[in-house]
């Protein structure tokens, strides 16, 4: 998937929480709905095969529940895409990263193979099944992962064991740590622990531009990797280095023109956002421009990020840049993050501070970041709110993703108009979100059957969620109908 992703450590954040956030995006031309469920240890399955690569791979019998949020059309599989489960780890899955042909040839990917012919005929050609991918990850992973770095040590052996037939890089996290795992061929893999004290930004590349082997084949405290990848490097001729440490984006990752294009922009979009004087980012004596290969994985930010920071650019247009996609310049050649077609964005928060049993929150919106909302569900529930879990195959404004599929596409052609009164909506709503947290935590913490107190607290949001969803819908609706290019402006005599 065309996604982009934000990790900010615990010292990063506002409140001492590690968050991992992600928008999953569709393919160009493409509208994917999703909705919000909660899969519980009974109906886990417990021999999965995939859909696309019909891999089958039997799994353990001790499942915990946990929230994820899938295609709410099931023809192309599961696709998780973000979750959080009993034990408070999260896990978002995934971000598709590129890689370059140097890697692809020492390492080949596993792609599914269907049978020719009619088994018992003479030209009857066996197929072969694929690995794993994005459709797998969530539901292979997270039901048994009881930290964040357990999530990477599950994730590299089934890489190992099954190999995977694409480039992704996949988060996970508790409340002590964030480890981000990026797949390197068909079957080698690496993963670096997020400094406590900075954030990472990950826009469709991979991103990890420094890598400690000492630390990944020693003591093991914030790198890890497939056992032979220290010799895969060297056996392939991998490694781009002329002198310094070890950079892995060079040596598995790509810096094309499309990159330029595509990528890059958007780490440049994010990172202006969060250190705007630490380097200078516009102008021909810029520190790095959008197309630049070399802007850090990671570094500290000049404030704490808080869960609007990390909205506000995963909903970014290149606004207040000669790039900004509603604005008057005939500059738009790069790819914004809050693009059109955004399935959904979660921000994941595991908040240390509060009782286990209502620490971690699912913050989720639906469609394009540029024209939404989003606001906070606990994870610890049996259940989720229908406005979120609803999402049939056809247009239905009881339906969260379709009520925002349409304020966006009215808002669009009348976005100066709209703005205005997006704006207001976006504020009412997080603000109630932030208010309706105070006083959930406060409630949850003195109930007896906590996980009943989060499911009726989570209610309650999506309640408030609804009614003013409905009320911008009809606004910008009225917007739009007012501006139509069939308007005329004298009434009747």
């Amino acid at each position: 998937m065309p996604c982009t992703t934000i990790l900010v450590g615990k010292k990063a954040s506002y409140d001492g929480s590690t968050i991992v956030a992600r928008n999953e995006d569709c393919g160009a031309g493409e509208f994917c709905p999703k909705h919000y469920l909660v899969m519980h240890p009974e109906d886990q399955p417990r021999h999965y095969k995939s859909v696309l690569s019909h891999v089958e791979i039997d799994l353990p019998d001790n499942p915990m529940r946990y929230t994820y949020i899938p295609n709410a059309l099931p023809h192309e599989g599961i696709w998780g895409a973000h979750g959080i489960n009993e034990a408070n780890v999260g896990m978002s899955a995934t971000e598709t990263i590129t890689s370059n042909e140097r890697v692809g040839g020492a390492d080949p990917y596993v792609t599914y193979i269907a049978a020719k012919g009619k088994e018992g005929d003479p030209d009857y050609q066996p197929g072969r099944p694929g690995g794993i991918g994005e459709e797998d990850f969530v539901t292979l992973i997270l039901p048994y992962i009881h930290s964040a770095r357990e999530g990477v040590e599950r994730m590299g052996m089934l890489l190992e064991t099954y190999g995977t037939y694409e480039r992704n890089g996949v988060a996970f996290q508790d409340a002590d740590e964030i480890w981000w795992i990026e797949t390197i061929g068909g079957h080698h893999w690496m993963a670096r622990r997020v400094p406590d004290d900075c954030y990472a930004t990950i826009p469709n590349q991979l991103g990890l531009d420094f890598f400690d082997f000492d630390d990944a084949y020693g003591a093991k405290e914030n790198f890890l990797c497939s056992p032979d990848l220290k010799e895969f490097v060297e056996k392939y001729h991998l490694d781009l280095t002329l002198e310094g440490d070890f950079n892995p984006r060079q040596a598995f990752g790509s810096h094309t023109s499309m990159d330029h294009v595509y990528n890059t922009p958007r780490a440049w979009a994010m990172q202006r956002y969060f250190n705007p004087r630490t380097y200078l980012w516009d102008g021909p004596d810029a520190d790095y421009l959008p197309t630049d290969d070399d802007i850090p994985w990671c570094q500290a930010p000049e404030a704490k990020i808080t869960i609007e920071d990390v909205k506000e650019v995963l909903s970014n247009r290149f606004e207040g840049t000669p790039y900004d996609m509603y604005g008057n310049s005939p500059k738009k050649p790069f790819r914004p993050i809050g693009i059109n077609r955004t399935s959904h964005l979660a921000i994941l928060q595991i908040r240390p501070y509060v009782d286990e049993a209502h620490r971690a929150i699912q913050w989720i919106t639906y469609a394009s970041n540029v024209f939404n909302a989003i606001t906070p569900y606990y994870a610890n529930v049996n259940r989720t709110p229908e406005y979120l879990a609803f999402t049939p195959d056809k247009v239905d404004t009881n339906s969260y993703y379709w009520a925002n599929r349409l304020i966006g596409a009215l808002a669009d052609s009348q976005f100066k108009i709209s703005a205005q009164e997006l704006d207001r909506y976006k504020l009412m709503v997080q603000t109630k979100a932030h208010r309706f947290l105070i006083e959930s935590d406060q409630a949850i913490s003195q109930a007896d059957d906590k996980s009943a107190a989060c499911e009726a607290a989570d209610a309650k949001m999506a309640d408030m969620l609804r009614n003013e969803t409905d009320r911008i819908l009809a606004k910008v609706l009225d917007i739009a109908s007012s501006h139509m290019s069939n308007s005329f402006s004298r009434s009747d005599a």
